[in-house]
């Protein structure tokens, strides 16, 4: 027994396929394209790092270390090779907050426990859960990211310096106008037809990694005077030095840390979980969403430790890597290292690049990422799903990707219980020996509880009555309450009532009640998802 559950506990903890080798196998070209791929990614985690390190309102290098460090774990263990993790601003929203309260060092501890909490999630596999999103769930999240990306670009045509952090986050600025303004979109266009035009011409370079090239040339080859990295923050700087918060270990410090650390566990594994699926959607993989969960977890562990404030999974960056012709875990191993030979040597280089090169390549992310074939099918599929993903959109943009997936599966939850709840419905019959049928058809659970009851007729019904569920299949508790409270008026009509086609368990369960006649010599051998007690009301799980 005990080596038993010691083999259990192993497989749970087991990594599987690294994927290390491609499916065509290496060579000097495919090493070329992930190196390239994950400078690409590089350039463009810098300015994101540094602003979601401002929304944070904590140092930029605080940013910087976390897209390092959490890049590098995830991308050396994660559950999906070409997926790319880092700072985020669905995290950097929730941090602000506690780092304008506690300061910092709690907001360190704070991404500790987050850590173990997700690697907790993936040891006990919750990241299967991840496949009951539905899909108008994952169309209105990836429709609503893609505008979030948009918009945080907008920042980028703000006079340099003019916007400040008031403790919760960044805000204020002026707006770029006359000729700067039409540089800037001149530039970012030009951006993006490189990117468009790229491919045509040759894959040798990554397209977005051109686009950053030509206009960065551009712009330091004539001394334009842009907007660039520089303006935002200095990214120099040195290792990431290992660091114990600096926090009292109290009772009343967790009770400080623990509801942010949830919070934050629960939008970093949804939106790496998610993330995973659309980056397996574009590669062609499966699986991996419990080692992902472990992956993210140590990552954030470890990156409380040096001083960083803890990521998850950013889809931006993640579609560059992957557009890029990065499939391999080489890719998102580079991004890491070369933003860290970014923060040691390259500084003064990296902030001479201007933002409009990146505010093109994220421009013609966002195209790449919407799902412009959702505004074709919402006229085509039922309203529900249409809602759906309207909903999720908008609360995406409005609120932040947890709670939009939470609320679009509620809604969608409901949508189904309630379909289902109207399916159900009952022919009768009467037998040649006088004994009346209802044939039970649909499901019978919580929502079609009520309905189930009232098909049936105990005073007027004959002495014998027979319920035939082989067209139906019991659910839950709600259901076997109904079923025996259907019996409970027949019983006090002083009438016989016959249950068939009823689930083994189901039945052996109702006829401890005493006064069910169950015919059973033909009735299936299904499980049934719970145990109830009549006699209790103690409800179990298998």
């Amino acid at each position: 027994m005990k080596r038993a559950i010691m083999a259990s506990f192993a497989n749970r903890l087991a990594i599987p396929d690294l994927r290390w080798m491609p499916d065509e196998g290496f060579s000097l070209g495919r090493i070329r394209i992930e190196l390239l791929s994950g400078l690409t990614v590089a350039l463009a985690l810098v300015p994101e790092a540094v602003a979601f390190a401002f929304v944070a309102g904590v140092n930029p290098l605080v940013g910087l270390y976390a897209a390092f460090l959490v890049g590098l774990i995830t991308a050396l263990i994660g559950g999906r090779p070409g997926m790319i993790s880092g700072a985020t601003g669905a995290l950097a929203v929730v941090m602000v907050a506690l780092v304008a309260q506690h300061g910092v060092e709690y907001l360190f501890a704070t991404v500790v426990l987050m850590g173990l909490i997700q690697v907790l999630a993936g040891v006990m596999q919750w990241g299967k859960f991840i496949r009951l999103v539905p899909h108008p769930v994952m169309l209105g999240f990836v429709n609503g990211l893609a505008i979030v990306i948009f918009l945080a670009q907008m920042g980028q045509f703000k006079v340099p310096g003019s916007m400040t952090n008031t403790g919760h986050g960044v805000s204020g600025g002026e707006w770029l106008s006359g000729l700067p303004l039409y540089t800037m979109l001149g530039l970012v266009g030009l951006t993006m037809a490189v990117i468009w035009v790229m491919p045509r011409i040759t894959r040798i370079v990554p397209a977005p990694l051109a686009g950053i090239a030509v206009v960065a040339a551009l712009v330091i080859g004539f001394g334009l005077d842009v907007p660039r990295v520089g303006d935002l923050a200095s990214i120099k700087g040195g290792l990431p030095q290992f660091h114990i918060p600096m926090v009292p270990l109290s009772w009343e410090m967790l009770q400080i840390i623990l509801p942010y650390s949830v919070i934050l566990a629960a939008i970093g594994l949804i939106e790496s979980l998610l993330t995973l699926n659309l980056v397996g959607e574009m590669t062609g993989k499966r699986g991996g969403a419990s080692q992902e969960c472990i992956a993210q977890g140590l990552a954030n562990t470890v990156t409380g430790f040096f001083g960083g404030m803890g990521g998850c999974a950013m889809i931006g960056q993640s579609m560059i890597n992957v557009k890029s012709g990065g499939r391999t875990r080489i890719a998102g191993i580079a991004a890491a290292l070369f933003l860290l030979i970014f923060i040691l040597f390259a500084a003064p280089l990296i902030e001479q690049i201007p933002l409009a090169a990146l505010v093109g390549v994220m421009f013609m992310v966002v195209i790449g990422t919407f799902a412009w074939n959702s505004l074709t099918i919402l006229r085509k599929v039922p309203l529900t799903d249409a809602f759906v993903i309207l909903l999720v959109t908008v609360v995406t943009v409005m609120e932040d990707l947890a709670v939009a997936v939470v609320v679009g599966v509620i809604v969608s939850a409901l949508a189904y219980a309630w379909n289902n709840a109207r399916r159900i419905h009952g022919k009768t019959y009467l037998t040649p020996e006088g004994a009346k049928v209802y044939q039970v058809q649909g499901p019978l659970f919580f929502g079609s509880a009520e309905g189930f009851s009232e098909m049936f007729d105990p005073k007027n019904d004959p002495s014998v009555v027979i319920v035939d569920f082989a067209d139906s299949r019991v659910v839950d508790q709600s259901a076997l309450q109904a079923i025996e409270a259907v019996a409970a008026k027949y019983e006090a009509e002083g009438k016989h009532i016959q249950l068939r086609h009823l689930s083994r368990d189901c039945h052996r369960l109702l006829n401890k009640a005493g006064h069910l006649m169950v015919d059973s010599d033909d009735d299936p051998d299904y499980a049934l998802a719970v145990n109830y007690s009549v006699k209790t009301g103690i409800l179990g799980g298998h």
